[in-house]
């Protein structure tokens, strides 16, 4: 190759490595500020909220569950699903004849046993005739005394079990206990019945008296105290929350189960039905004179949170540590301090150091109004001048 041809490869290839140069150069000077929002950490306190499902579930004294007394048939039940009762009002009635018959059994025993004390008081009263005319001995008299004291206790037992089958055979008619509402009718008149939970007849409900039952993690359930506050999210536009209190937890969670439930009354009377699944928040521990941010500055990248700071006119990536959050704010352990400027809208997908312009969020009309304003402005101090 000759000494020309060499020269022109050269140029050539000089000018190719600044051809291709030139558009990162470019780039690099063309690259623009990102638009972003921001909002300062501050120093404040902040709780802690379990979220969680639940239950609305009649409360312990607001729920009726009849069972027969014995095994036997349904002669009546008058009510029906969503009828209403009144405390007294007859719910079913079962025949049992069972129950019956010990009626009679025992009234029979009492019966015997009152006359067997007749005739043991007519004795006693022989003997005594007998000990006064010196014809009996003092011990057949105490003998005597001794007989009616047994026969008196015999009709005292007697009319104690005579009454016990009364009551009994009172079962066989169940009326209501409260003011409710059936709840769950699981069976019709004729049907026999067993006498065990697993085959109930009738469920009533007092609708006054409701409480949601929430499953809270195990691994969460120290953070729960009897007493907190809570609130039964609508999760409808425009209606408020319920307000709840925790009213008991657990003594003992039972091996193997994930959760634990947790009781929650109602601050008033809530209008709601048995059985319909809620969401709950409820308040836990607060810690005091932290530092917060607004819950939209947080970043998650993996398992690595961090927060981007405006410094002048970049953006600083800073990894962070998380405490408790309430849903609006975050509490920061490290990373960030109380008065740097965290950016809440506009950090994703932005690198670090990346620059920014931050958005004040004032109208851009607002430069023109005032001088909009200025005829109207003069038009006033010109009457005014005339007055």
């Amino acid at each position: 190759m000759t000494a020309h041809a060499q020269r022109v490869v050269l140029a050539l290839a000089v000018a190719l490595m600044a051809c291709r140069a030139k558009p990162a150069v470019e780039e690099t000077e063309s690259e623009a500020p990102v638009p972003v929002k921001v909002e300062a950490a501050e120093t404040g306190s902040i709780r802690g909220v379990l979220h969680a499902t639940g239950i609305i579930t009649p409360a312990a004294d607001g729920e009726l569950i009849v069972v027969a007394p014995e095994a036997g048939r349904i002669a009546e039940i008058s009510k029906a699903e969503g009828d209403r009762v009144a405390r007294g009002d007859v719910l079913v009635r079962f025949e049992i004849p069972s129950l019956q018959a010990e009626v009679q059994r025992q009234a029979a025993e009492v019966q015997r046993a009152q006359a067997a004390l007749a005739n043991e008081k007519a004795n006693q009263v022989r003997q005594r005739q007998l000990f006064e005319r010196g014809i009996a001995a003092r011990k057949e008299v105490e003998d005597a005394d001794r007989m009616v004291a047994d026969a008196e206790a015999a009709v005292g037992q007697a009319e104690a079990s005579r009454a016990a089958a009364v009551t009994a055979a009172a079962r066989t008619t169940v009326r209501a206990t409260f003011n409710g509402v059936i709840a769950k009718r699981f069976h019709n008149p004729g049907d026999v019945v067993e006498a065990a939970a697993s085959d109930p007849v009738l469920r009533v409900i007092d609708p006054r008296r409701l409480e949601v039952v929430a499953s809270i993690p195990l691994s969460e359930s120290p953070r729960v105290v009897i007493g907190a506050s809570g609130w039964l999210k609508s999760g409808q536009s425009g209606l408020p929350d319920l307000p709840l209190k925790v009213v008991s937890r657990p003594a003992q969670v039972e091996t193997g189960t994930a959760t634990i439930p947790v009781r929650l009354a109602f601050a008033g009377q809530a209008n709601l039905a048995a059985g319909t699944p809620v969401q709950v928040d409820i308040d836990a521990e607060q810690h005091t004179n932290v530092v917060l941010i607004p819950a939209p500055a947080l970043v998650r990248e993996g398992e690595e949170t961090a927060v981007f700071v405006a410094t002048g006119e970049k953006a600083q990536r800073r990894p962070v540590q998380t405490g408790l959050t309430d849903g609006t704010n975050i509490e920061i352990l490290s990373g960030v301090k109380a008065g740097e400027m965290v950016i809440v809208d506009g950090q994703a997908g932005l690198p670090d150091e990346a620059k920014i312009t931050i958005e004040t969020g004032e109208d851009e009309d607002a430069e023109e109004k005032p001088a909009d304003e200025k005829p109207e402005a003069g038009g006033d101090k010109k009457e005014g001048g005339e007055k």
